[in-house]
C-alpha cells in the first residue's frame, strides 16, 4: 500500500514538473519585481544579473524538469528560492525516471502533497556541504527531520547507499549536488 501511494505521488510529481515546464516565461529584466503577481515570494524577483539561487540553477537545468514540477506542485518555491544557506541533493529526470511506473504522477496529485513535501525535504540540508565536507560516515541532518549518511565508494559520495553525486553547481543560497537516485525518507516508526 504504502508502495502505491508513492508511485501515485511520484507519478503527480512527473506531472506537476511536466506541467511547470510547459508554462515557463520569458525572464523579466533585471532586478525587477512582477507587479502582475501580488503575493509572491522571492521566487518572483528576477535578477539576470546575480548569481542564480537554487531555484533558478534547477530551473535552467533541462535533466531536472521533474524536480521543478515537484518543487512546484509541494509549494516549495519560495522557500528555496530564500536566503538560505541550502544544500540540495537534486535527482535529475533519469533518477525519477527508476522509481515503479506511476510513481512521480501520484506524487504530484494535490491529495498527495504531505508526502511530496517530505520526500522533497529529505533532499534539502540546512547548511552548505561542499564536496570537501562530505566524508565518508558522515550524517546530515535533513530538512524533514530525517538523516542522511554518506559514504565514499571508488572516490564517489553516496547518499544512503543509492544515489551518487554526479555534479555540483554553486548557488547564491546555497550548493547543489546533482544525484543519480531519488532519496527516501526512511519509514516512520
Amino acid at each position: 500500500m504504502k508502495t502505491t501511494k508513492l508511485v501515485r505521488s511520484l507519478l503527480s510529481l512527473a506531472f506537476a514538473l511536466f506541467v511547470v515546464s510547459c508554462s515557463r516565461q520569458e525572464t523579466a529584466p533585471a532586478a525587477t519585481v512582477a507587479t502582475d503577481a501580488p503575493g509572491q515570494g522571492q521566487s518572483a524577483v528576477a535578477d539576470n544579473d546575480s548569481q542564480k539561487d537554487i531555484v533558478k540553477v534547477a530551473v535552467g537545468s533541462p535533466a531536472h524538469t521533474t524536480l521543478v514540477a515537484a518543487v512546484q506542485a509541494a509549494g516549495l518555491v519560495d522557500v528555496l528560492a530564500n536566503a538560505g544557506p541550502f544544500t540540495v541533493f537534486a535527482p535529475t529526470n533519469a533518477a525519477f525516471d527508476k522509481l515503479p511506473a506511476g510513481t512521480v504522477a501520484s506524487l504530484l496529485q494535490p491529495a498527495n502533497k504531505e508526502s511530496l513535501r517530505d520526500i522533497l525535504q529529505y533532499h534539502v540540508a540546512v547548511a552548505v556541504y561542499r564536496p570537501e565536507m562530505l566524508k565518508d560516515g558522515r550524517v546530515l541532518n535533513m530538512a524533514n527531520g530525517d538523516n542522511v549518511t554518506l559514504s565514499v565508494k571508488d572516490g564517489k559520495i553516496v547518499l544512503n547507499g543509492t544515489a551518487t553525486i554526479v555534479g555540483t553547481v554553486a548557488a547564491s543560497n546555497g550548493i547543489v549536488h546533482v544525484i543519480d537516485g531519488v532519496l527516501l525518507p526512511p519509514a516512520a516508526k
